[in-house]
């Protein structure tokens, strides 16, 4: 009974308060489920990127605090978790004054960007070439440093021998709160004269000045010293931080900074709107890529960024075309700054061949369910023009975008061979064999299933662009693509004007011929009309818009202009000045044929088979002119001298009796008869033409200035069959 006795109330002390345990436990516990309910597990990182030029001011400051706000505000929408990359360039030309940067502006950037606030966020600083000047001290406030391999920082202050009690203090604070550095070697780059210990304890390797070093070894027992800054240094070198492990990466590209920071390259991104708002166009690619497609779109979008554009969303719906050209729009594409404009590739339909790689340019694609992205195309491209489009792409756009190149290149090269690829953080990648060799790459990867076999261009439909990563999204309308990204109105279409229209249509290889027909038997009735008349301007008109629509188009420059008008004043010297058809005549014509070959072509001398395929366009131009030239001077000899009014354009050709009785004297060379006898000038003397000496046409030549048509003449010389006539003043 006892034991009943003692142990009944014990239950019921458990069954009474049991309820109430559970509901303290309850509460206890409320808070956390409330606060995980209320942040739920953030699913991906993502890399935002903005440019800083050296020197910063409160502009740069200004940036960088509107910067953080909103991708604080985006990624919680987005539920990401940022990483905001801070990259500090030196601009070229402007290494003196990269500097000088304003250190309030650089101390409430560095207040900013150490703050509660952006603890939200991981904070970089990217440097990928050197950090000078009280710019470090933003980078200090950064939670990362990654630099380039030949990235240094400083010098900050030069050799200064005073440094303000104020700006000590700042670097002071700024490196206790973030410790991306040690204390000492801020102060130590701060100061050039403080000299740096790296000292080994028995707990690890402190930096310390010599102060601190003296204070150390009271403290705890320090096994060995190095002098890590010595007093007079002014720069520290990354190599010099890298080795022990005070920077953690180096990065010389976006592709290595994605892999030093473990984000998938796709995740490092530029966005404007995060510095500012989305003012969109809309530029349409379609068709098939032809010559000039690079220099229109790059006018158009030269011309929206003056205006402060920093959207375009280039709608491509094309298979392909002329590999040059696409190559030019890809690698212009590419290099246009990311930070400051947002390049998007929209593909409802296709995006075939080359077509392809200027989507890849871009920053980012977004495809239809179903559109075709790689694959053949409208031109067969060589093997040549293969290798070289891969060869721009590895070198140069693959880079500035943040990609692999192999996967990128197989759109339009059949040759490669791509795998799945896997590395122990989970990653994926689609590499090719000698990708995976690279050293950068080597022993990382887990090479799984081959995803591309050689025999044919990668095609893909929209879904499978997006699963490889060589698109960022689909969605099914151009609705879609504005809900994506947020947009309100529908982007401006521009459209070239109508100087641009006028452009084209002169371009044309057909409307080309027809200008230089037009252009050259124009001349051929001005070198036959008196004076400059209605040939000579229609000539010039003809030949100014030739050069024009070619100048303006992208294949002709000055030199084809100044090449084309030297040969036209050979030609006139050697009609006019010096008798007989010689090398003037000759060295003129061949540059004026050079320089009409050159301004239809984008290059001098060919080097693969769409180059010479475009020379043949431009020699068949040439022989189509030179064709039309031909029978424009047959029937201008024929019809005009007899047509009304315009008869008076051009000299009469003599008739039959007149051509023998021409013949017959230039035959027997016997002009003696005509000395002392006056006549009238039939074309103007330059100094050799004609003039009607009595009954007779007779070629004639000036003695002396230059003589109009229909001037009174007197025969003053005769040598052999040359006629010297001098003009008769008219009382």
């Amino acid at each position: 009974m006892r034991i009943s006795v003692l142990r009944t109330p014990h239950s019921a002390f458990r069954t009474h308060f049991l309820p109430a345990r559970l509901i303290l436990l309850a509460v206890c516990l409320l808070p956390m489920v409330a606060a995980a309910a209320s942040n739920p597990p953030v699913e991906k990182r993502i890399g935002w990127r903005i440019r800083l030029p050296l020197p910063l001011d409160d502009a740069a400051k200004n940036r960088v605090i509107r910067f953080g706000r909103k991708a604080l505000e985006r990624a919680q929408a987005e539920k990401v978790q940022p990483v905001l990359i801070f990259q500090f360039d030196v601009p070229k030309g402007q290494e003196a004054a990269a500097g000088e940067s304003n250190f309030g502006a650089v101390w409430e950037m560095a207040d900013f960007l150490s703050s509660r606030e952006m603890n939200e966020a991981v904070t970089v600083a990217y440097i990928p070439q050197s950090l000078p000047g009280h710019a470090l001290l933003a980078a200090l406030a950064c939670q990362e440093i990654i630099m380039g391999q030949d990235a240094s920082l400083g010098p900050v202050t030069g050799q200064a021998k005073v440094i303000p009690a104020p700006i000590r203090s700042a670097y002071k604070d700024i490196a206790q709160r973030r410790h991306t550095l040690p204390e000492a070697i801020a102060l130590g780059l701060l100061d050039p004269q403080l000299e740096v210990y790296s000292a080994v304890t028995d707990l690890g390797t402190e930096y310390v000045t010599p102060e601190g070093l003296e204070k150390l070894k009271k403290d705890r027992t320090v096994q060995s010293t190095e002098d890590f800054k010595p007093a007079g240094d002014a720069q520290i070198f990354a190599r010099k931080l890298r080795l022990p492990g005070l920077i953690k990466s180096y990065a010389d590209d976006r592709l290595a900074l994605a892999r030093a920071l473990d984000l998938p390259p796709a995740a490092v991104q530029d966005d404007p709107s995060l510095t500012g708002e989305w003012k969109t166009v809309r530029i349409d690619l379609k068709g098939p890529i032809r010559s000039g497609e690079a220099a229109r779109i790059q006018k158009l979008i030269e011309d929206n960024r003056r205006r402060g554009v920093n959207f375009i969303c280039l709608w491509i719906d094309s298979a392909g075309g002329a590999p040059d050209e696409s190559s030019d729009l890809a690698t212009y594409l590419a290099g246009l700054p990311s930070d400051e404009v947002r390049t998007v590739a929209y593909v409802p339909s296709k995006a075939r061949a080359t077509a392809a790689i200027v989507a890849e340019a871009c920053d980012q694609v977004i495809v239809g369910p179903d559109a075709e992205l790689g694959g053949s195309g409208d031109d067969n491209m060589s093997a040549d023009e293969i290798d070289q489009f891969t060869q721009t792409i590895r070198q140069y756009i693959a880079p500035k975008k943040g990609r692999y190149w192999s996967l990128t290149a197989a759109l339009i090269n059949p040759r490669l061979e791509i795998f799945r690829c896997t590395r122990p953080g989970g990653e994926e990648e689609f590499l090719s064999d000698e990708e995976l060799q690279q050293p950068e790459n080597l022993g990382k990867w887990t090479k799984d299933q081959r995803i591309h076999a050689p025999g044919s261009p990668l095609l893909l439909k929209g879904r499978e662009a997006v699963a490889l990563g060589l698109a960022q999204d689909e969605v099914n309308d151009f609705q879609g693509l504005k809900r994506y990204y947020g947009l309100e109105n529908d982007p401006e279409l521009v459209e070239p004007g109508w100087a641009d229209v006028l452009i084209e249509a002169l371009g044309k290889p057909g409307v080309a011929v027809l200008l230089l027909i037009v252009g050259f038997v124009s001349l051929y009735l001005e070198l036959h009309a008196p004076g400059i008349g209605v040939g000579g301007f229609a000539a010039l008109v003809c030949f100014a818009l030739f050069f024009w629509s070619q100048f303006l188009g992208g294949t002709a420059d000055w030199l084809e202009v100044i090449l084309f008008l030297a040969g036209v004043a050979c030609l006139l010297l050697e009609i006019f000045v010096i008798p007989g058809f010689g090398i003037f005549g000759l060295g003129g014509g061949a540059m004026m044929i050079i320089a009409l070959i050159l301004a239809s072509q984008t290059f001098v001398f060919p080097q693969n088979a769409y180059q010479f395929a475009q020379l043949r366009r431009s020699l068949l131009m040439i022989a189509g002119a030179a064709g039309g030239l031909l029978v424009g001077m047959f029937f201008l000899r024929k019809w005009l001298p007899r047509a009304p009014l315009l008869g008076r354009l051009i000299l009469a050709p003599p008739d039959e009796t007149e051509q023998e009785t021409i013949g017959r004297r230039e035959l027997l060379v016997d002009f003696e008869n005509l000395l002392g006898k006056q006549g009238r000038t039939t074309t103007p003397l330059y100094p050799a033409g004609k003039a009607r000496i009595g009954d007779a046409l007779i070629d004639v030549i000036a003695d002396g200035e230059m003589i109009d048509r229909g001037k009174p003449v007197e025969v003053v010389e005769v040598r052999g069959n040359r006629v010297l006539v001098r003009e008769l003043s008219v009382e």
